[in-house]
């Protein structure tokens, strides 16, 4: 979005935004460099009937957060304008977590009260284009609002449509929304379904509730709990552990489950104390959750790990969960 509402947007983060004290973290390997990682077909080879809750499939939190200092950044900031998403899906992210603002019936990208230099339509450019190349490949999409208009947060601006109806207009008249695929609250759907589609798995409200009839069925209000692990509070570097053991126990619940069954697992956390590359990366001695997952996965024999959404994946942890398809 240019124009008008893009400089009332910027001055209303500026406006907004609340100091953030840097942080301190130690870059491992295995949390930087996507670059390096290459995977821009891995779906093109795998069978039209298998279902996309069948997979193992990296993923991003909050996919295009790079701006706001060390306590908002989740991601290796590689381009605004979403420039990020593509180095993402070259390397073989699958899934997108993408949080908005309203402004004039449309959606900003955001996080707390920082506006993310991009704006949903820029989220569907990006995909487009790469579909149209990897014809084969599909898009997961957690959209979700993030305004609460509490301290800390945004407040949406001049709105009169809600995240569903905002959504629907980008189906009807973006010129890449023809790829959106919304489930509409049915089953997960195949990946020769899904081939070419950026697939809407839950359209949520910014405190969380879910658009009913919107997105992956499987994915309601009465068994998100179930089938997302979303531990996102970390208090302290020494909680590190106890955020790893909530992903371990919920890939541990994805393997016992149905294969049909869809699982999302966030391995992302943060607090003032413990910023998200600290969590994911490690920091001053403590070992980050990527770390702890990269060993489990090249240690396990996993047969799937469901949906795995991460802050600062590298590109070994991208190949490990990748490789279970095989």
């Amino acid at each position: 979005m240019t124009g008008r509402t893009g400089r009332a947007t910027a001055a209303l983060v500026l406006a907004c935004a609340v100091a953030v004290v840097p942080g301190t973290a130690s870059a491992a390997p295995h949390c930087e460099g996507i670059t390096e990682a290459s995977n821009p077909d891995w779906m093109a080879g795998l069978p039209d009937d298998v279902s996309l809750a069948q997979l193992s499939i990296p993923g991003t939190h909050q996919s295009l957060s790079l701006h706001g200092g060390e306590l908002t950044q989740t991601q290796e900031d590689h381009g605004d304008s979403a420039e990020t998403l593509a180095v993402q899906l070259e390397a073989g992210i699958r899934a997108i977590d993408v949080r908005v603002r309203r402004v004039d019936d449309r959606f900003t990208l955001h996080h707390g009260t920082f506006y993310q230099n991009a704006n949903f339509s820029d989220v569907l450019r990006e995909a487009g284009e790469f579909l149209a190349a990897h014809p084969g490949e599909t898009v997961l999409l957690r959209l979700k609002a993030e305004c609460t208009g509490e301290v800390g947060s945004c407040t949406d601006e001049n709105s009169r449509l809600d995240e569903a109806q905002i959504f629907d207009w980008y189906r009807e008249n973006d010129p890449h929304g023809g790829l959106l695929l919304d489930p509409a609250g049915g089953d997960v759907p195949t990946l020769g379904e899904s081939r070419g589609k950026v697939v809407l798995l839950s359209l949520q409200e910014a405190h969380g509730g879910l658009h009913e009839g919107r997105g992956v069925g499987q994915l309601a209000d009465d068994t998100w709990g179930e089938r997302v692990q979303d531990e996102y509070t970390v208090p302290t570097l020494f909680d590190i552990d106890d955020k790893w053991a909530a992903v371990r126990d919920h890939l541990d619940e994805t393997v016992a489950a149905d294969e049909r069954d869809l699982y999302l697992n966030f391995t992302s956390g943060s607090s003032p104390a413990a910023f998200p590359n600290a969590v994911a990366c490690g920091a001053s001695g403590f070992r980050g959750v990527n770390d702890y997952a990269l060993e489990h996965l090249t240690t396990h024999d996993l047969p799937r790990t469901g949906v795995v959404m991460m802050d600062f994946p590298g590109p070994d942890l991208v190949g490990a969960i990748i490789s279970t398809n095989d």
